[in-house]
């Protein structure tokens, strides 16, 4: 779902880049009142996961589309809210900056998109609630899928009301919500499936490691590996993941572009606009592996290395914003 420079206008941009950053601001504020040291590799080895899963688009059958995680909820349910946001930051600044997957003026849009809806709505409304009084597979399973249907539907409609505001395309809105709906139902339940899956991983391996929003509340088992193991194996899952199943990703169009493509013909609009270009100019510097390939060559051992890079980015990031903001480091009362 993430939105191309060609979908958004500069005011529409600059606000939701405000809106990012207002909500980035609130959860490093609240990140540093915390005291818990694990979440700093934590957060690393979560980012690097979600970044590896994101690679692999899985084919919606019968469409013609594909999905990707998104990964708000799944980093909630392990981090929180507030790091898990900061995380999913990481993950996406890293994909426009290093891979040009998703717009430079578009960012602020693709961050409240997956990253604030997945975060706060899915980890407060939903997961938050359903693990009240205890946790459980039967829990993790729906609300993993809940979540992300009602999260990934928000985003959905996001893109096309910003689409919308920002007036540089032709879209007709009516048109595009109704096609970005249905199929980002369909990636939802896959994604829900997905999470519930990696959360179940991580309750029978190392329990305490399920957010539920209530501090003491113990899950009332014991884990079948250290966190040291659990932070080990999940890391070699990201590697295995970015390095060597990123290759089998499915070859359709996401959802975003599918739902662009149904109306337009073509997965791609064009960006004009001195703004546009700018923002074009500044991402073809920075990327060094567009499109998660090596330049002026279709190898696949672009996309290999490109998982390797990004992940160890993640990792690297995420590691120093926790010791730049000085997260985990200061025994502080809880609000």
């Amino acid at each position: 779902m993430h939105m191309a420079d060609a979908l958004i206008g500069p005011a529409a941009a600059g606000t939701m880049y405000a809106c990012s950053a207002a909500a980035a601001g609130f959860s490093v504020k609240k990140v540093r009142l915390e005291d818990d040291p694990k979440k700093i590799p934590a957060m690393g080895v979560m980012g690097a996961f979600v970044f590896a899963a994101q690679m692999i688009n899985f084919t919606i059958p019968g469409t013609g589309s594909s999905g990707h995680l998104c990964g708000g909820v799944l980093l909630t349910a392990i981090l929180g809210p507030y790091a898990g946001f900061l995380t999913m930051i990481g993950v996406l600044l890293i994909q426009c900056l290093l891979f040009a997957d998703g717009g430079l003026l578009a960012l602020g849009c693709n961050i409240w998109n997956m990253a604030f809806y997945g975060c706060f709505i899915g980890g407060f409304l939903i997961w938050k609630q359903m693990m009240k009084n205890g946790i459980s597979r039967g829990k993790i399973i729906f609300a993993s899928v809940a979540a992300c249907v009602v999260t990934l539907q928000l985003g959905a409609f996001s893109v096309t009301l910003e689409t919308l505001a920002s007036g540089v395309t032709e879209l007709p809105f009516s048109v595009f919500a109704a096609a970005m709906q249905p199929i980002h139902l369909a990636i939802g339940l896959a994604e829900g499936a997905i999470t519930a899956a990696v959360l179940i991983f991580v309750y029978e391996a190392r329990p305490e490691l399920i957010w539920t929003g209530e501090r003491g509340l113990r899950a009332g088992r014991e884990g079948r590996l250290s966190f040291k193991k659990t932070m080990l194996a999940l890391t070699a899952a990201a590697a295995v993941t970015a390095g060597g199943i990123s290759l089998l990703a499915s070859a359709y169009p996401d959802g975003l572009e599918w739902s662009i493509e149904k109306i337009t013909g073509s997965t791609e609009l064009a960006a004009s606009g001195q703004v546009h270009v700018l923002a074009e100019k500044i991402q073809s510097a920075t990327a060094f592996l567009p499109d998660y390939m090596f330049r002026h060559t279709d190898s696949a051992a672009g996309t290999s290395v490109s998982g390797i890079v990004g992940g160890a980015a993640v990792i690297l990031i995420c590691v120093l914003a926790c010791y730049a903001f000085r997260f985990f480091r200061k025994k502080e009362k809880h609000e």
